[in-house]
């Protein structure tokens, strides 16, 4: 389903989100993702408090009027509020932003208030009990809340932060609250669509990391771009067979928050996964990924869904491939032998 924002005649954009309930925003979470998201908002006017769980951090972006541990150079408009108290930030907030790492989101959404409504927009996977749990559902878990929406498609952080064209798309069971979330982030650099496919939506985004990080692997090893082309295409073919068997539209992966975040995660020198593919081959270790500041969430991914394949039997082999190369400390040069040397079969 797709729907159309409308605002009334005669009204300016600062009035019909007043109108809508969406007149302030809380970020949780100061990385890149979080503070790009909180400068697009705040940058057409919209209140905008920006958490962050470390007061010093807080308090440098409050002195500066930048994040420069993640995003240096991008200033903050003024109605971008940095800030480390909670409920500061998510007071008359209707709302939350939670660019929080997967890894955190279960945890810190325990003692944080609760908001009105919630925009996830980490690309994560958890696999807890036997279930694997897309973002939204571990928010809504978390929270009691219910109105969710899910927020992907294919955004570098550092160019969104500059304000180059992009686009992305909002899903949600509540068409009122992807209307909001389009509102908010719509602007001249960045176009938002909107989407009811909620699972469809979330499962490409958090998959296209794993691909991305087979792909950093094909480029370290030197295999070229026809290797890393035909990787990339049975990638989104190993997305869209799980996808759907979870319930999404495959045509929903053929959309921005599928083929067009994985085209941008798997091909550009931004893009942490790709990167970190790339740095696994050449000696990097598991550790030391999971030590650095910018969290790869693929690498938190494939182990859910490594464990989630174990306990179902859904063959992914390119998933298996990097799963076995990052944690089981597998050859990368001949998982992908394994890859080529996979019986032939009809595309």
């Amino acid at each position: 389903m797709s729907l159309t924002l409308l605002i009334p005649e005669g009204e300016s954009q600062a009035q019909s989100l007043e109108r809508q309930g969406g007149a302030k925003v809380a970020v949780l979470g100061a990385g890149a993702w979080g503070t790009a998201l909180a400068l697009l908002a705040s940058s057409k006017g919209v209140p905008v408090s920006l958490w962050a769980r470390r007061p010093q951090h807080a308090q440098a972006m409050q002195e500066e009027r930048q994040n420069r541990e993640y995003l240096p150079g991008a200033l903050f408009p003024e109605s971008l509020h940095p800030t480390a108290e909670a409920e500061e930030a998510l007071h008359e907030a209707r709302l939350a932003v939670v660019a929080l790492p997967s890894k955190a989101i279960r945890e810190t959404l325990g003692w944080l208030p609760r908001a009105a409504a919630y925009v996830s927009v980490t690309k994560g996977l958890q696999f807890t009990d036997h279930h694997l749990l897309r973002m939204s559902q571990v928010i809504e878990e978390v929270t009691g809340v219910g109105r969710v929406a899910v927020l992907s498609g294919p955004n570098l952080a550092d160019e969104i932060a500059r304000f180059l064209p992009a686009a992305a798309v909002v899903a949600s069971r509540d068409p009122e609250l992807a209307l909001q979330v389009q509102q908010v982030f719509s602007g001249a650099s960045f176009r938002v669509y909107t989407s009811s496919d909620v699972i469809g939506v979330e499962l490409g985004g958090a998959l296209k990391n794993v691909i991305a990080l087979a792909a950093g692997m094909v480029d370290g090893l030197g295999l070229g771009d026809n290797a890393k082309a035909a990787l990339i295409t049975r990638g989104l073919r190993e997305i869209i067979q799980f996808g759907v068997a979870q319930g999404a539209s495959e045509a929903t992966f053929m959309g921005l928050s599928g083929l067009g975040d994985l085209i941008a995660t798997a091909s550009s020198p931004l893009s942490r996964n790709r990167n970190a593919g790339e740095r696994i081959v050449k000696g990097e270790t598991l550790a030391q990924l999971q030590a650095q500041k910018n969290v790869v969430e693929g690498i938190y991914t494939v182990r859910a869904l490594h464990a989630w394949g174990w306990a179902t039997g859904l063959e992914l082999p390119i998933t298996e491939a990097v799963y076995r190369v990052i944690y089981e400390d597998a050859d990368p040069s001949e998982q992908i032998g394994a890859l080529m040397g996979r019986q032939a079969k009809a595309e």
